[in-house]
């Protein structure tokens, strides 16, 4: 969509989790969503759905997308479907980023062979109808986290992270180092150094018990 200013690129080296650790206020959708492709990451900018229970909303959002979006559906439902097989390979087409669906989805097996992110509850065979009028690019929720038009998504097999412009320039830098951190950490414990060796564990420990403020940090950079 036009106006709308490009994601960095920095952001598709960035693992769910090292984002979340560098805000812990920001927004992480419910842990319930499961992606039916692993191994891969997610990121784009959400176009909103809420579907009420049918596939003309859903359709008009997908419709909406454009390279590199996610559709981000509050399907209003858990008794039927409201996405398979059709309207993903239309998301390929479409060389959309993911899609997500607080509600079920079906045709998994066609789903789970696709190279794009596709995030549901759970499945079931039962299709929606289609016969409301659409409700789209309007903040929707899902679960207790609301989710805004534009918002940015980054997820990976861990799950979902939400965030504003505005959280990701602040958070980007931190979220980098402490990734930066956790590898270097990770190829020490591999070459034999304990990861005791790289904490103050032991600090925290002793003034834990002694009731003095303190928080458990790595001692390398």
């Amino acid at each position: 969509m036009t106006g709308r200013r490009p994601i960095p690129s920095r952001v598709w080296q960035l693992d769910a989790a090292s984002l979340s650790d560098a805000n812990k206020a920001l927004r992480v959708l419910p842990r319930e969503l499961r992606s039916y492709t692993h191994g891969i990451r997610m990121v784009g900018r959400a176009v909103t759905v809420a579907a009420s229970g049918d596939l003309v909303p859903v359709l008009a959002g997908l419709e909406q997308c454009e390279a590199g979006d996610i559709l981000v559906i509050d399907a209003g439902t858990t008794d039927h479907a409201v996405l398979g097989e059709l309207f993903a390979t239309e998301a390929m087409r479409r060389e959309m980023a993911g899609i997500v669906i607080y509600g079920l989805c079906r045709d998994t097996a066609t789903l789970a062979q696709l190279p794009l992110p596709i995030y549901a509850l759970g499945s079931i065979p039962r299709a929606a109808g289609a016969t409301l009028h659409p409700m789209t690019q309007r903040p929707v929720r899902l679960g207790d986290v609301e989710v805004l038009p534009d918002d940015i998504l980054v997820g990976d097999d861990d799950g979902i992270v939400v965030v504003s412009d505005t959280e990701l320039d602040a958070a980007l830098e931190t979220a980098e180092a402490i990734q930066r951190r956790e590898g270097t950490i990770r190829s020490a414990i591999q070459g034999g150094t304990s990861l005791f060796e790289q904490l103050n564990f032991t600090e925290h420990l002793e003034n834990l018990q002694s009731g003095r403020p303190s928080s458990l940090t790595f001692t390398v950079e």
